[in-house]
């Protein structure tokens, strides 16, 4: 993999991929809008594992500041064996009742700057003939759940196509879609999620070795855990009727969750 670049690096699911590429000896280049945040986990990664950080402050909403990062994956000084695109955001309201400025800055950055991103470290990896592409969709792309369902079932169709047009040029493109998973993500968004039993979760370091196993296996469809297989499988089969009435009900508790809180929005970088 050589050098391998993770966006929303600084917490959640890209922080724990960032400790499990450093520790595996992969020079890292680490994406978020924070630049206290990663340059102290650059200096973390340097000091446990001897690797090679690099920060790359940039808020990738902003479509100046993704095409400085795609620049970054098309360099060939120091080039990048392995995207993570997993920077991402959950909105708390239903789509009616938010602000559809909040709305368009979700679809940029879970739709817009992934697919900018694949492109640009697609088109130099196949120059070079090797290298790996992990987008990270969501289960939840399998259910009618609001736009954030929308945006995932985006990545994940995307992604399959991608691996489709990349056969046999070297370079793989893996999609992976965990359950609910232990990290900040519903806490910086203001999601009350202690209704959900235990065995429902998952826990970041599993999740993120379980993902980049597969990616070393070439497969397309990531999917963490027996369970969430079990789940998977389950909602492709179910008539859609009865997949809008679970989208309905997440959508509730979601809602129910939001009353008397002030964050709207929690990101993953």
């Amino acid at each position: 993999m050589g050098t391998a670049m993770i966006t929303g690096a600084s917490a959640g699911l890209g922080l724990e991929f960032a400790w499990q590429l450093a520790t595996a000896k992969h020079d890292v280049v680490l994406v978020a809008r924070g630049t206290e945040r990663l340059e102290r986990l650059a200096a973390q990664l340097h000091a446990a594992a001897g690797v090679h950080a690099e920060v790359l402050t940039a808020d990738l909403a902003d479509r100046a500041d993704v095409e400085r990062v795609a620049e970054r994956l098309r360099s060939d000084e120091h080039p990048v064996g392995l995207l993570v695109n997993n920077a991402g955001l959950g909105l708390r309201k239903r789509f009616l009742e938010g602000e559809l400025e909040d709305e368009e800055r979700s679809l940029e950055l879970m739709v817009r700057t992934v697919m900018v991103l694949s492109h640009a470290a697609a088109e130099s990896m196949t120059r070079r003939g090797r290298g790996a592409i992990l987008n990270v969709s969501s289960v939840a792309a399998l259910l009618a759940s609001g736009t954030y369902s929308a945006h995932k079932a985006w990545v994940r169709t995307f992604t399959e196509s991608l691996a489709v047009e990349l056969r046999d040029t070297g370079v793989t493109a893996t999609v992976l879609q965990p359950g609910f998973v232990h990290t900040e993500f519903h806490d910086r968004a203001g999601i009350d999620m202690t209704a959900l039993p235990e065995i429902a979760w998952l826990n970041a370091d599993a999740v993120v070795a379980a993902a980049l196993a597969d990616v070393r296996r070439g497969v397309v469809i990531s999917t963490p855990s027996l369970r969430y297989q079990a789940a998977a499988g389950v909602a492709r089969l179910l008539p859609r009727s009865a997949v809008r009435a679970l989208g309905s009900y997440r959508a509730r508790l979601a809602a129910a969750s939001a009353d008397g809180s002030e964050s709207d929005h929690g990101f993953t970088d």
